[in-house]
């Protein structure tokens, strides 16, 4: 990869591996944008959705959430919503479906790269931009106590509760990978490096991946 030209590095990892704060270093050092919450905010904007319903939709099979979301808001009269001082528009959702989110999350996605060199967090980075040249795709694994372990330290949690959540967000990631690359997240010729974690800091992973991308 030419770091002298625009280039895009996508990074994917387990739930607990640290990947976001190791993606915002690796950002820093590199001095291009880091997109993570950049994302989410674009996708909370378009359907007022926030981080985790949208996680939530993201790890479903099928696409009962919008008609979950469309009973739970009020059924306001056509001329109401044709009413610019209605009170009802403040709290009415636009009903999203699993599709609808992966096709705003592509859009984002190939904006965000197209735009300038950056470094991104998750959202199937590494299929989504698939064509994208220039670009390396990495993901960090670390064994399942210690990302529990992390979980339950940021979060202030039980191990027990940390557990719960780790496993959720391990499957519901993968069904929505397997959904929309037709690939299991955990196939490792998605990837041109992965790493395991473990017992490394932060900042050596970051040392790492740097080392890795000079020595292309």
């Amino acid at each position: 990869m030419n770091t002298n030209e625009k280039f895009v590095i996508t990074i994917s990892r387990e739930i607990g591996s640290g990947g976001r704060t190791v993606g915002r270093k690796l950002a820093r050092k590199l001095g291009v944008r880091f997109c993570d919450k950049e994302l989410i905010n674009a996708l909370r904007e378009k359907f007022s959705l926030s981080a985790s319903e949208i996680e939530r939709i993201k790890g479903e099979k099928k696409n009962w959430l919008a008609d979950m979301i469309r009973s739970t808001i009020p059924s306001p009269e056509f001329v109401l919503l044709n009413d610019p001082n209605s009170a009802y528009l403040n709290n009415v959702r636009v009903p999203v479906t699993t599709d609808e989110i992966f096709e705003a999350e592509t859009e984002i996605l190939k904006e965000l790269a197209a735009e300038s060199s950056c470094v991104i967090a998750g959202r199937s980075g590494f299929f989504v931009l698939k064509d994208v040249p220039n670009k390396v795709d990495i993901m960090l694994v670390a064994p399942r106590d210690k990302r529990i372990a992390r979980v339950a330290e940021k979060q202030n949690l039980t191990p027990d509760k940390a557990a719960l959540i780790v496993d959720s967000v391990d499957k519901s990631r993968e069904n929505y990978v397997k959904r929309y690359t037709g690939n299991s997240r955990y196939d490792l010729r998605n990837y041109d490096l992965v790493l395991n974690v473990d017992d490394l800091s932060e900042d050596e992973v970051v040392d790492i991946i740097l080392a890795y991308l000079k020595a292309l």
